[in-house]
């Protein structure tokens, strides 16, 4: 009997533990929701939306990205280059033609006595012209809103097919307003008038993403990477336009 007893208990202290374990499964993993897809603004990182599309401020491509990735810090300002050594005796009087397909003479018309910032795009550029453009208007919104007097330029690196016509409907997609001229002309003149300002490149995609920032008038010269912070940009055409 007692035998009995013993095997009953030896078998019920094995049984039990294993039906137990049995009974307590870990619950089944939930699948993680899907990811949302958003579309942003390079330029106006709040400006999102579910679907692909266009920024309302700056009109350009919103960007699929990932909204689970932690934001990218804030660059630190950039400063001017100091090591930029340039004169307004290197700018030539190139004939070139305007977005309205105006003829004008670059220093005189577009340079002398004024304080300017000049890029170099092209048209049909899809990877820094959009974001330097955008910038550049940007740069004028907030130079106006200062009371500053500044003239933008910015110079086509692809002249044979970057006609008056193109760059009027380029300049019309970034709202550029008066005082902001898009340059383009005879290719020739145009290679002179880029290797005269030290931005000549054998191949239109490697041209620079810096600006230049001049005040004619006192021959004060300086730039900086284009794609800094606007208010950035602008603080450095303030302080060409302090030299006296």
């Amino acid at each position: 009997m007692l035998v009995r007893l013993m095997t009953i208990t030896l078998f019920l202290f094995v049984l039990v533990p294993g039906v137990a374990r049995a009974q307590t499964k870990p619950p089944a993993k939930k699948k993680p929701p899907a990811s949302k897809v958003v579309y942003a603004c390079p330029m106006h990182p709040e400006v999102t939306s579910t679907k692909p599309g266009r920024c309302p401020k700056c009109r350009m491509d919103l960007r699929r990205v990932d909204p689970t990735a932690q934001p990218s810090p804030t660059p630190s300002p950039t400063p001017p280059d100091t090591t930029f050594s340039f004169t307004s005796n290197k700018i030539p009087n190139t004939a070139i033609y305007d977005q309205n397909g105006k003829q004008l003479n670059f220093y005189n018309d577009l340079v002398k006595d004024k304080i300017v910032a000049i890029n170099f795009i092209f048209t049909t550029c899809t990877a820094s012209c959009p974001p330097l453009t955008a910038t550049f208007r940007k740069v004028q919104q907030t130079a106006s809103e200062r009371g500053l007097d500044v003239k933008l330029i910015s110079i086509s690196v692809d002249p044979a097919v970057d006609t008056p016509e193109r760059l009027h409907g380029f300049a019309e997609k970034f709202n550029a307003a008066p005082g902001w001229t898009f340059v383009t002309g005879e290719k020739g003149e145009i290679d002179s008038l880029l290797n005269a300002l030290g931005v000549a490149v054998a191949n239109k995609n490697d041209h620079t993403p810096m600006i230049m920032i001049g005040n004619d008038a006192v021959d004060y010269w300086t730039r900086a990477y284009g794609l800094s912070s606007p208010s950035k940009l602008v603080d450095l055409l303030a302080d060409a336009a302090s030299h006296k």
